[in-house]
């Protein structure tokens, strides 16, 4: 497993931002705005759930890549750096997620 291919995701990602072109999917994302990436990150979220629930084991690897990619893009929209999202699940580590 190639963890380190989600730190190149983000930086192209945020190549994309900082350079657009207009034949890049991701900078017609980010050029959309908020809305745009909001409604295919629920499309997204919506094949993975109905692939969660009906489909092959590799259909849900596929479909969670997409989920991951698109929230990367809403993280580097809203300049949210994917770090600070690992930071905090670095923080949750270990924690119990019960509170009495």
């Amino acid at each position: 497993m190639n963890v380190e291919i989600i730190e190149k995701l983000v930086e192209v990602v945020r190549e994309r931002k900082a350079n657009p072109s207009d034949n890049s999917y991701t900078c017609q994302l980010i050029n959309g705005g908020a809305n745009k990436i909001i409604k295919k990150l629920g499309e997204e979220n919506a094949e993975l759930i109905k692939a969660i629930l009906t489909e092959e084991d590799k259909d849900v690897a596929a479909e969670t890549a997409d989920f991951l990619y698109h929230m990367i893009v809403a993280l580097e929209f809203r300049n949210v750096k994917f770090e600070d999202v690992l930071g905090v699940l670095e923080e949750r580590f270990g924690k119990s997620g019960i509170r009495k």
